[in-house]
């Protein structure tokens, strides 16, 4: 990707997209979906900034998005060489944006502040499970009652030792400080559980699905996440 000549200039301008992404998105990886996002950015012919020795416009996002999951509330920042009104800047983007994505907001944020990747603390998802009778290892309909009592007794444990799979073999390491909060959000059918995870530099993210299995495993059965949708990311501001 080339840098135009004509957006080198300093920087005036930074926005704030908060944007969705539906559950018919096509399933790409999370720099695929970075790709689509740069040359939305360009098509729209906005005062892009451009970071010259990387020839990119100068674009950072929240955090990574798995390819399965539904979003609500993802965070993206873009950095413009001249001022901009906000429905200009939504109107350049109109028709722009990579498929199965939309704006649900945006807001002109501080040039200075720091990076937005550096500040994302914490998301909310929100997980209806599969209440498919028969499916291997899941033993019939789900019980909200016996979820909820689950999901206290999780937030009153101090350590929940897990692995996850990484290349080849897999990794130990303990979800319980990467969970914040987790409760039934509605007791269906089907059931929908709403859990508050961490973003840690040194230990790493929690997961939706590890905390369904963690879920499971306290009730000696299998839960199965039907859908899981991100519903928000949360800046450390945001947490208090």
């Amino acid at each position: 990707m080339d840098v135009p000549p004509d957006r080198t200039p300093e920087p005036r301008q930074r926005w704030r997209l908060v944007v969705g992404r539906t559950a018919d998105a096509p399933r790409i990886s999370s720099r695929e979906v970075v790709e689509a996002w740069e040359a939305a950015f360009v098509a729209s012919d906005l005062p892009v900034a451009w970071d010259v020795g990387r020839a990119r416009p100068r674009i950072s996002f929240g955090a990574p998005l798995g390819p399965d999951v539904e979003a609500e509330g993802e965070l993206i920042d873009i950095v413009l060489v001249e001022r901009m009104p906000t429905w200009r800047v939504r109107e350049a983007l109109e028709g722009r944006l990579p498929e199965g994505w939309a704006i649900v907001d945006l807001f002109d944020v501080w040039l200075a502040g720091p990076p937005l990747a550096g500040r994302v603390a914490a998301a909310d998802h929100r997980v209806v499970l599969s209440e498919e009778v028969g499916t291997p290892g899941v033993g019939g309909p789900v019980d909200a009652v016996a979820i909820a009592r689950a999901a206290s007794t999780l937030l009153a444990t101090r350590t929940l030792p897990r692995e996850r799979p990484k290349g080849a073999g897999t990794v130990r390491y303990d979800l319980r400080p990467l969970l914040l909060d987790v409760a039934v959000a509605d007791a269906g059918p089907p059931v929908v559980i709403r859990a508050r995870t961490r973003f840690h530099p040194e230990l790493g993210t929690g997961r939706p699905e590890e905390v369904v299995a963690a879920l499971g495993d306290m009730l000696g059965r299998v839960l199965v996440p039907a859908r899981i949708v991100r519903e928000r990311l949360l800046l450390g501001e945001d947490l208090g």
